[in-house]
């Protein structure tokens, strides 16, 4: 009996070791290695790496493929702006540059000035959003994709009064970015900025929403802004904020900054705004908007006080602009705008947003207060005047 029991254990013993063996030396493990080379030509040093046995899967809480759908579509934009040249003469010729530099008598550098920003191509034909801010003053305007490919672009449109601006190129094949519901989008979630900081290359960012309807900032006329803290740095300005399926939800703008650098308060154009103006540059070359020619100041508790106002709610028209609709309509300083077309008016943004949508030429009924006695005008809407920013 001992011997068969010594005997079943040195028979296990060895099947364990074999399998050990296989396990060690398997065909996984008996994949053909990739040589790399490494040290000088004489004395090469080889090295055996491992075949991956299966494709790479993304990481729990990974956005690439989000990133990979968006990324194509952001360009980066270089614009030249040619340099204001002396009248006189002299001020170019080598001899005086020896004594006085390479400046102009206004003091500006006799080389082309440049910068650089972001751009989106939103349609296959060719056009691309951006800052208005990143085309304004440029002279020259070269796109380069993120393929290597670079073309010329000519400025189709401007707004200034969102900082929004429509420029396009010529190239075949062109990666569009997909518009996405910022309607559905809430504080929290999250989002990736993408675009060409400080001319290092194209760059994503992550963050969160931390706000929606900013507005009052004083950076534009129309302020309608997202909010993030994703990072977003000098070259980012007309980039896209994008959501996790990679699609547009706005045009990154600005930042709250004091060093020029983020701080985690960063500014992007909702893809509503951004599509509705684009739309209406295509179309007419420039956004029309309404008009009526009146200054207004926000309702707040002191003046509710002290005009004996029941409400808290509606614009003071603090000023009516001498022959402007407003004036032809009727409207006096003092009044509180009510209603516009019968929506309500909440404060002076929003009766900027609903005034602007009106058509110049027709006409629009204004619910007044005056004198705690409510009254209704109708004005001639006019057509607001271009703006510079």
């Amino acid at each position: 009996m001992r011997r068969l029991w010594l005997l079943f254990a040195q028979t296990v013993t060895v099947l364990l070791a074999l399998y050990m063996v296989y396990t060690a030396v398997g065909p996984e493990r008996r994949q053909p290695a990739r040589p790399q080379q490494m040290g000088d030509a004489e004395h090469p040093a080889v090295m055996l790496e491992a075949r991956p046995a299966k494709a790479p899967t993304a990481a729990a809480g990974s956005y690439r493929a989000a990133a990979a759908r968006a990324m194509p579509a952001v360009v980066n934009i270089l614009t030249s702006k040619k340099p204001k040249r002396g009248k006189h003469p002299l001020l170019r010729d080598p001899f005086f540059k020896k004594f006085f530099g390479d400046r102009d008598h206004d003091g500006e550098a006799d080389e082309d000035e440049s910068s650089l920003g972001s751009g989106v191509i939103v349609s296959a034909e060719g056009y691309i959003l951006t800052n208005n801010h990143v085309v304004e003053a440029a002279d020259e305007i070269e796109v380069v994709l993120a393929d290597g490919r670079k073309a010329a672009a000519k400025v189709v449109g401007t707004d200034p009064e969102t900082d929004l601006a429509v420029i396009k190129i010529s190239l075949e094949k062109l990666p569009v970015m997909v518009l996405g519901q910022v309607e559905q989008v809430q504080v929290g979630d999250v989002v990736l900025a993408i675009g060409n900081p400080f001319g290092v290359g194209q760059t994503v960012t992550m963050g969160i929403i931390s706000a929606l309807g900013r507005n009052n900032l004083h950076i534009n006329h129309f302020e309608n802004f997202i909010q993030t803290d994703a990072a977003i740095n000098f070259g980012n300005s007309g980039g896209a904020l994008i959501d996790t399926n990679g699609n547009l939800l706005g045009i990154n703008s600005a930042i709250y900054s004091q060093t020029g650098g983020s701080i985690g308060i960063g500014f992007a154009i909702p893809v509503s705004t951004a599509k509705s103006v684009m739309e209406a540059i295509i179309k007419n070359g420039q956004v029309v908007r309404g008009w009526l020619g009146v200054e207004t100041q926000e309702i707040t508790p002191e003046l509710a006080s002290s005009f004996g106002l029941k409400r808290q709610s509606g614009a003071i028209i603090a000023g009516v602009v001498k022959n402007g609709p407003a004036d032809h309509g009727g409207v006096k300083p003092g009044d509180i705008l009510l209603t516009v077309n019968e929506q309500a008016i909440t404060d002076t943004n929003q009766m900027l947003n609903v005034i602007a949508q009106l058509v110049p030429g027709e006409k629009a009924s204004l619910k007044v207060l005056r004198k705690n006695q409510e009254s209704t005008l109708t004005v001639q809407v006019g057509k607001r005047p271009s703006s510079k920013r």
